[in-house]
């Protein structure tokens, strides 16, 4: 059975673009590696025809899960959703009980994931200890080495 996420549009409508670039682009130049491959003579001794064989069976793998990510994948109407906790897709100021740092977070799905603009998958350990709590709460989050606690400091959307 596969896993519904939620994505925003504009994460939705990348998962797509880049879907179609896969079967629109790649797709063709890996057949035309294969009978550029399969022209230079005996296949059983042509390792540029093994590469690009292997080399199409990797794109049809990652087309195909790209696939089932897409029919999977659900628009999340943001106006609609609870403030009041942290959900998917809210942004949350946390700060770390031991040195007080504060860090803001905008929880998503984990193909959107991106540490370096502050997005964090709900699916990981700091993103599922967050998932449900409310302002003023504390989140005892297990890390590989120990457990972290997180106050809640604010939850909103964009």
């Amino acid at each position: 059975m596969s896993k519904v996420s939620y994505y925003t549009a504009e994460g939705l409508k990348k998962l797509k673009d880049e879907l179609n670039q896969l079967r629109d682009v790649e797709r063709p130049k890996a057949s035309e590696a294969i009978a550029e491959a399969r022209d230079k003579g005996d296949l059983s001794e042509n390792a540029e025809y093994d590469a690009a064989k292997e080399a199409q069976g990797l794109l049809e793998m990652r087309i195909s899960k790209m696939e089932e990510i897409v029919a999977n994948a659900r628009v999340i109407d943001e106006s609609q959703l609870d403030t009041s906790k942290v959900l998917v897709h809210s942004l949350v100021k946390i700060k770390n009980q031991t040195n007080g740092t504060e860090m803001t977070y905008k929880l998503v799905a984990q193909s959107e994931a991106d540490l370096k603009t502050g997005k964090i998958s709900v699916d990981s350990p700091i993103g599922k200890g967050l998932l449900g709590k409310k302002v003023g709460e504390i989140a005892e989050i297990s890390v590989p080495n120990g457990t972290m606690n997180f106050e809640i400091l604010e939850i909103w959307r964009e």
